[in-house]
């Protein structure tokens, strides 16, 4: 019988689930999760422990994930960002989780050896990553866990970019990737999330959950004249940025790649396949 919690937000199984969820939901043993934080540039997070198994989306470097079971080399549990339930790589964690002081605000920047630019890349970090400043040296940070990096790819975990739509498009080109979120990689919705977190808006991960909790709903004209910059574009399954009042930007699957397009042309495409619009969203100015 199908669960009546959504699996994707709730860390629950037939035979486990989190404490806190004990008599709520019925499960055979309720645990109570270990801290842990994700030291991969970008820590897969699949729906079921196999490496082969679907990618329901990332979790990125200093990301705190809550670990309710461990078995081989995989652990099930929580990201606490955005709520998200799912298998990672043992390998990509580490505890105990160390606070933040800064955030990536390039699009992608590379982790060195040594606080110098010709020293060997350790891994790469994405927009949004989070790292823990030990020291500086000259024009480098140096981040725990992890190595230096270039101090002019970081920000204040209190800095957000002035326009969360500028950083979508720094995303243009991108391969398209189901359950990615990063510059190598995106979804729709990830690169919807991921750009408004980089703006300072809290925003979900899944294109439903973003339809129902982002913005506010306005009616778009027949022509589609009354739209803006930064209205969030909804169809069953998809969604998409408009980035000026007639192109829309968006992460799809017929490109296979975050593009740019009118968004008539996108509307009469997707129509046989999803439908037409169902929503389009306005953001307020509140942020984080």
């Amino acid at each position: 019988m199908k669960p009546d919690y959504d699996r994707r937000l709730t860390p629950a199984r037939g035979d486990i689930a989190a404490e806190g969820l004990r008599g709520r939901i019925d499960a055979e043993a309720y645990v109570r999760g270990e801290p842990a934080q994700v030291v991969a540039g970008a820590m897969a997070v699949r729906r079921a422990p196999a490496h082969d198994a679907m990618l329901e989306t990332q979790a990125l470097f200093g990301d705190n994930f809550t670990v309710y079971e461990r078995k081989g080399e995989w652990a099930w549990g929580q990201m606490l960002s955005d709520g998200y339930v799912g298998y990672v790589s043992l390998s990509d964690l580490a505890a105990p989780p160390v606070a933040p002081t800064h955030r990536v605000s390039a699009l992608r920047t590379f982790v060195f050896a040594e606080p110098d630019l010709k020293s060997m890349p350790l891994l790469a970090l994405s927009m949004n990553c989070k790292i823990s400043a030990e020291e500086e040296s000259g024009r480098f940070v140096l981040a725990t866990r992890a190595g230096w990096i270039f101090k002019g790819h970081l920000s204040g975990l209190d800095e957000f970019a002035a326009d969360w739509v500028a950083e979508a498009e720094m995303f243009t080109g991108a391969p398209y990737l189901w359950g990615g979120k990063v510059s190598l990689g995106a979804d729709c919705s990830g690169l919807i999330q991921t750009a408004l977190n980089a703006g300072g808006y809290e925003c979900p991960r899944d294109t439903d959950m973003q339809e129902d909790a982002v913005g506010e709903a306005i009616v778009p004209a027949r022509d589609f004249s009354n739209l803006q910059r930064g209205d969030i574009v909804f169809w069953k399954g998809h969604v998409g940025v408009m980035i000026d009042g007639e192109r829309l930007l968006h992460a799809n699957a017929f490109h296979m790649a975050t593009a740019i397009e009118p968004l008539r042309d996108a509307v009469d495409r997707i129509l046989p396949v999803a439908g037409p619009i169902t929503t389009v969203k306005r953001l307020s100015p509140h942020r984080l």
